[in-house]
């Protein structure tokens, strides 16, 4: 049996699966049935530094976007840091940490920008034997406002120069939380690494409205007659996280900087695919938020049963694998030609492909008198269109050998010249 066994930075948990910091792990009872579900770590709810409370609303904290069939694909939060006081969060980690020493404990931590307020800290988190820290740069709201959270994650030199107080005052690994907020996700990354971060983690919640009530005009969740713009998670935002998460991966500049992924994982594939592009473990909020803790369970027999499948012995093993096969556009090799065919035993002649090719595509698809519909290989250009709307899975894509030529017409189907010799080929001469 595949061993999920985790090591990040050192930090040895049973599994790669750590809760993410937010509501979930807010408190020590939350936490507690956490790890008795089977989570591997947890990324304790942000701390902030002692002074004025903080005030959350007392109203509607999310808002939220459904599939057709009410399935939460994304939650949009207001809610801000812990409320609860910096005492008694420290001292409920130390609680969770002594029982439970065979999993990851961190904590997550965000004080004004300034150097005593992080040393004052520090020391204070480092005695609750948390194994590391994770700096939250990527809030969007409420702390943003305070010059925090993603006010700091968006400014990469203040990002370096708050690792480098946080490397110079605590023995503990340093995780740089960074916020998708931000037309380039390697610049702070980057920034993070230079300050002598021992890792990133990523993405943070992408700022956002998520609806309008049209009664009230006034943005969802809505406190008293007015709403405000909050923090996007869920599986909607999981492409975007997959990109910034194999951006960092295959940048020169940050090879090797270890990546916590965070964005949208709901089962193990979703887990399986941000290993795969270069990330070395998961932390998960939004699920265990729509389905209860015990979703970690279906997480770690889904991965453990895909591992054994493929031969991989250790999470390691999956980690990074996909990266050399991730580039950018002008690489894609030209000759690669694809064309549509469609399972006619298993068609349902709902007529999905037809329209969606012929109303917004290329007109490549033909229906007969008696609703068969048949793929024209001449006008098709291998989109895959009508794959992606087809509700039934019966149409696939073949590929062409180059050279070769559709049977009826005699026109050549496959190949569009030499790609050695092709202008959008950086290597070439044409291209130069």
């Amino acid at each position: 049996m595949a061993d999920l066994t985790s090591n990040f930075l050192g930090i040895k948990s049973p599994n790669p699966f750590w809760l993410a910091s937010a509501p979930p792990t807010d408190k020590e009872y939350n936490v507690r049935r956490a790890f008795e579900a089977g989570w591997g770590g947890v990324v304790w709810k942000t701390l902030g530094a002692e002074g004025p409370p903080v005030v959350n609303v007392n109203g509607p904290r999310y808002g939220v976007v459904y599939g057709a069939d009410r399935r939460v694909l994304g939650l949009n939060n207001i809610e801000l840091i812990t409320d609860r006081p910096l005492e008694v969060n420290l001292q409920e980690m130390t609680s969770v940490k002594r029982d439970y020493p065979d999993r990851a404990l961190i904590a997550s931590i965000m004080v004004p920008c300034e150097e005593e307020a992080w040393k004052a800290i520090l020391p204070r988190v480092e005695e609750t034997r948390a194994d590391g820290i994770e700096l939250n740069f990527g809030c969007p709201h409420g702390m943003a406002e305070r010059g925090m959270g993603s006010a700091v994650g968006q400014v990469p030199e203040y990002i370096e120069m708050v690792t480098r107080w946080c490397k110079h005052y605590t023995r503990m690994p340093v995780i740089v939380k960074l916020t998708p907020n931000i037309t380039d996700i390697r610049a702070p990354a980057q920034a993070a690494k230079r300050g002598g971060a021992d890792a990133v983690s990523l993405i943070n919640t992408i700022n956002s409205i998520t609806s309008v009530d049209l009664d009230n005009f006034a943005p969802q969740p809505t406190i008293d007659g007015k709403g405000s713009h909050g923090g996007y998670c869920g599986p909607a935002v999981k492409p975007i996280a997959l990109n910034m998460v194999a951006e960092i991966a295959r940048d020169p500049a940050t090879a090797g900087l270890p990546i916590s992924g965070i964005g949208g994982v709901t089962t193990w594939r979703d887990a399986a695919e941000f290993l795969a592009l270069g990330a070395s473990n998961v932390q998960v909020c939004t699920a265990a938020m729509t389905y209860g803790f015990k979703i970690v369970q279906e997480m770690i027999s889904g991965l453990s049963d895909y591992m054994d499948k493929k031969g991989f012995t250790s999470v390691d093993q999956i980690s990074g694998r996909a990266v050399p096969n991730t580039t950018d556009w002008q690489y894609l090799n030209l000759n690669y030609v694809t064309k549509a065919q469609i399972n006619e035993d298993d068609c349902i002649k709902c007529g999905r492909c037809y329209a969606a090719c012929e109303d917004t595509s290329h007109q490549a698809i033909a229906v007969s008198s008696d609703r068969v519909y048949s793929v024209k290989d001449e006008e098709c250009v291998a989109c895959n269109l009508c794959v992606d709307v087809c509700p039934v899975d019966c149409i696939s894509m073949r590929e062409l050998a180059l050279g070769e030529v559709d049977q009826r017409t005699g026109t050549p189907v496959a190949g569009y010249g030499n790609w050695t010799s092709h202008p959008n080929n950086p290597s070439s001469q044409a291209a130069q």
